[in-house]
């Protein structure tokens, strides 16, 4: 029984030492006065942070308006919200990449412009101009044919980019939107005339 515990220890004594040497082995070594060394930096990404925490990317996170309201008056005058925005919650620096609309069931897409212009449309044609301009860039519009789904924007422009949360001065972008509308016979309360889609996506 003494042996086999002898033998033991031998073994891990000499496991350790090997070991130790396999360390020692694979530092950089600086054998000589003024002589040098390299030594990598590695980085890995964790969900945590932490030196052996689970592997992930840097996390995005931005938020867009859960919705664009707008009044139409009975002159045919339209009012939309002067607080709409998209914020980039992310540490990283993202852009908006593209924006679609998309008419709302039994609507259709129409050229915006003034109000004039559907003076002598069909009442109830349910017929939408539409325009924006994000982060104060160029304003896009929609144009006319009655597509129902128009892309207003298929690359980043000026306006679209967001710097990350520790720069509160930059990681957040005004919407700002105008609409002209068909006139309509009934009333309408909160009904989805169309819907915009932004893709938002690094700024690499």
């Amino acid at each position: 029984m003494t042996k086999t515990i002898n033998k033991i220890l031998a073994l891990t004594l000499a496991l350790c030492m090997t070991l130790g040497l396999a360390s020692i082995a694979s530092a950089a070594e600086i054998g000589n006065s003024g002589g040098s060394g390299s030594t990598p930096v590695n980085l890995t990404t964790t969900a945590d942070g932490s030196l052996d925490g689970p592997v992930a990317p840097t996390a995005m996170s931005v938020t867009v308006p859960t919705a664009l309201p707008m009044a139409m008056a009975q002159d045919g005058s339209v009012t939309t919200a002067s607080n709409c925005k998209i914020t980039n919650n992310s540490y990283g620096a993202v852009r908006v990449a593209s924006v679609t609309i998309t008419a709302g069931s039994n609507w259709n897409l129409t050229a915006f412009g003034d109000k004039s212009t559907l003076a002598g449309a069909k009442v109830d044609s349910n017929q939408l101009g539409f325009a924006m301009s994000i982060g104060g860039g160029a304003m896009v519009c929609t144009s006319s044919g009655n597509i129902s789904t128009q892309t207003l924007i298929s690359s980043p422009i000026a306006g679209c980019f967001m710097t990350g949360i520790g720069d509160p001065s930059g990681n957040s972008v005004s919407i700002d939107y105008a609409a002209i509308v068909t006139p309509l016979s009934g009333a309408m309360t909160n009904e989805t005339i169309a819907s915009i889609v932004f893709v938002v996506e690094w700024d690499t």
